[in-house]
């Protein structure tokens, strides 16, 4: 799969310890484990955090291409606090480098070696107005891609037509549980609440080809073709949950790119969530073995839980 990734590079600043992050980047880095060509479309500052971003980068292996140096704003950092849960909140400082880009988009195809299969993006950067019509603009010069809508909603950078603006140009959406709900109460009002009707207006609404909904260690929701269903999470001792929704997409869209059936999906990106949010940071090192085995103790479990079913034990 060839993509381009858009939006923040930030550092995430958590209980006094800094590790590089956004969404595009958690999920990037990812997806370039995978086996996948990323090109990581953003900005950070000319200053010692982005000189530092920059080093970080090329550690993990992503190609800075498309990263630019710019001087009217700094390095984006986010301040993310955890509860007791391991859930994070942010605090993320804006304008940021991010939000400055200069960006042609007929550059960006003339540098590409290859049209992108998929374009990724979120809310966050796409809420300074700039970034929006860059996007918008990308999308209509690099067709015919298809686009990957990682909502993450972050208080203070979102609002309701924004998402309905970028809910139109997706192919696929994911979102969690909790925005979803917050979406409706927004939208919709007084109506009463189900995931699956929910997914059901949504997906009417723009034309999605597919919503995935996350919901923590419960698993997630996968709606297609007027088929809603749900899978089962796993069961971790959780450190942190930063990045673990970004690695969740990346297996996502793995399985879709593979033609894998919804089933199998599910499992791979559940166990891939799960295994971030098992360790500190948004990138940390793991090996595709260790999401394998992961599922197959979960299939072990269930089988023989079947097993022991009919033969009433």
């Amino acid at each position: 799969m060839r993509i381009l990734s858009t939006g923040e590079v930030l550092w995430d600043i958590v209980e006094g310890m800094e590790f590089l992050g956004g969404a595009p980047l958690n999920f990037s880095v990812t997806s370039q484990r995978l086996g996948n060509f990323v090109s990581l479309l953003t900005g950070v500052g000319d200053d010692e955090l982005g000189r530092k971003a920059l080093r970080k980068m090329n550690s993990l292996g992503l190609k800075t291409d498309f990263v630019q140096i710019v001087r009217e704003a700094p390095t984006g950092t986010a301040q993310v606090t955890l509860d007791k849960s391991g859930s994070a909140t942010f605090q993320i400082a804006r304008p940021a480098a991010f939000d400055v880009l200069n960006v042609n988009s007929g550059l960006i195809r003339r540098r590409l070696t290859a049209l992108p299969d998929w374009i990724y993006f979120g809310t966050l950067a796409n809420a300074y107005a700039p970034n929006e019509e860059m996007l918008h603009s990308l999308v209509e010069q690099l067709q015919p891609v298809k686009c990957f809508y990682d909502m993450n909603l972050r208080d203070g950078h979102w609002n309701l037509p924004l998402i309905e603006r970028l809910s139109a140009l997706a192919t696929v959406i994911k979102l969690n549980d909790e925005e979803a709900k917050r979406i409706v109460d927004m939208k919709f009002g007084s109506l009463p609440y189900t995931l699956e009707r929910f997914c059901e207006r949504w997906s009417e609404s723009f034309a999605v080809q597919l919503i995935c909904v996350t919901m923590g260690s419960a698993g997630c929701a996968l709606h297609s073709n007027n088929s809603f269903r749900t899978f089962g999470g796993y069961s971790v001792d959780v450190v942190d949950t930063v990045g673990a929704g970004d690695a969740f997409a990346a297996g996502l869209l793995y399985g879709l790119d593979l033609g894998w059936s919804p089933q199998r999906i599910a499992f791979f990106a559940n166990a891939l969530g799960a295994m971030i949010a098992s360790r500190r940071g948004a990138t940390p090192e793991w090996t595709i073995e260790e999401c394998y085995a992961m599922i197959d103790g979960r299939q072990n479990k269930s089988g023989r839980a079947a097993q022991a079913d009919a033969h009433g034990i």
